[in-house]
């Protein structure tokens, strides 16, 4: 089974990932790992953390030679802000004695709630009295370690053909109208600083950003993100935990501040008949085609060959220069509540988090399915499947 934990905090030392279940002889392009790190950090609004931060992968196990060897993976990506850090996040105890170290901890002590964020349940769980301990792990930081081990993913993908990609529809209430083939989005996307593939929403996205940057404020959007060339029956009709369609929407519901996931026609569908809904299937040169994909190439809870095609919600990022009114957790009065260096609009970089997690989750089925102990092995499998549906 392909799965990953990640460990860290925002501030700390490093963050970490161990993924179990890649199957030896898979290219491990740490070239590649940090390019999509990379990409995670670049995006029009963002922040003044991304100017510190030039995240790279570690590799400290399961690759040799550049090549997975079938054991765990294990990945650190260094904090560079670390140095200013180590004795609030220190994890030895510190001389509270020392009025160096007291003063020290005692800046970076968090005691407002903030609104939006996970600090109010985090704390009451826990039992946390310094909101420090909850916003250190509950941070979008923590999507580092997710997109490296999406990288990862993604290798295994390629073996077969398989790749994503993501793009920006909307922001704000500005929306994209892309009238372009799948090829040239995802050429235009990539080279737009905000992965939108529509020049002129593009300008009018930066006009919003800039402008609720101005007034303190944040903006959330709309992304969608596709993947090409998915084999017939990733995925299973037999139990709820199998189909696939509730795996990726669980997996990009866990991105920070995803409101809402929808599969390919999604929402629209409330709107439409059953005959306008459905995509009719075709046999022409001995294959199944469709003219249509408004299922999102996701049937029954299986893959059906079209593109996987979803869409994410992402909300407003709640950490604003304009803050909202809370309350201390500790003196229960009323106060503006706590800011922290954060982004005015996030939504690119959110896409290729969610390119991350997908590509997780269709590496997991597409392991299920056609074996995990080696690659020689897993082609031969593959092969030999596709050959099958050839012959129906």
């Amino acid at each position: 089974m392909f799965r990953f934990l990640t460990a860290g905090e925002s501030h700390g030392k490093c963050l970490s990932a161990i993924i179990e279940g890649v199957p030896s002889g898979i290219n491990i392009d740490k070239d590649f790992i940090d390019n999509e790190l990379r990409r995670r950090q670049v995006g029009y609004g963002r922040g003044a953390r991304m100017q510190i931060e030039t995240d790279k992968a570690e590799i400290t196990s399961g690759v040799r030679f550049g090549l997975s060897t079938g054991a765990p993976i294990s990945i650190n990506i260094m904090n560079k802000d670390w140095d200013n850090w180590q004795i609030p996040m220190s994890v030895m105890p510190v001389d509270m004695n020392d009025l160096d170290n007291r003063s020290e901890i005692e800046k970076k002590q968090i005691t407002k709630l903030r609104p939006g964020h996970a600090d109010y349940a985090g704390a009451i769980k826990y039992g946390h009295n310094d909101i420090r301990d909850v916003l250190e792990r509950s941070s979008a930081r923590e999507t580092a370690t997710r997109v490296a081990v999406g990288a990862v993913a993604k290798c295994i993908l390629k073996e077969f053909g398989i790749c994503g990609f993501s793009h920006v529809i909307q922001i704000g209430s500005v929306k994209s109208k892309i009238e372009k083939d799948i090829e040239s989005i995802k050429k235009t996307a990539e080279l737009s600083d905000l992965r939108c593939a529509d020049e002129f929403a593009e300008a009018e996205m930066k006009a919003e950003i800039d402008k609720a940057k101005e007034a303190g404020d944040t903006l959330g959007g709309k992304i969608e993100i596709v993947f090409e060339n998915l084999p017939v029956g990733l995925g299973s009709y037999v139990h709820w935990d199998r189909r696939l369609d509730g795996k990726i929407a669980q997996a990009v519901m866990s991105i920070q501040a995803i409101k809402s996931v929808e599969i390919g026609i999604g929402n629209t569908a409330a709107e439409l008949s059953g005959s306008n809904t459905h995509d009719e299937i075709f046999y022409q040169n001995n294959q199944f085609h469709r003219k249509t994909n408004n299922a999102g190439g996701l049937e029954g809870g299986m893959t059906n060959g079209e593109n996987l095609v979803v869409r994410a919600t992402m909300k407003a990022i709640p950490t604003m220069r304009k803050p909202l009114e809370s309350v201390d957790i500790k003196t229960k009065e009323a106060y503006s509540a706590h800011f922290e260096r954060s982004d005015t609009c996030a939504v690119a970089a959110c896409g290729v988090v969610a390119e991350a997690m997908i590509a997780i989750v269709l590496a997991e089925a597409f392991l299920e399915k056609f074996g995990s102990d080696s690659i020689d092995e897993i082609k031969t499998n593959f092969e030999n499947y596709q050959n099958k549906i050839k012959q129906m």
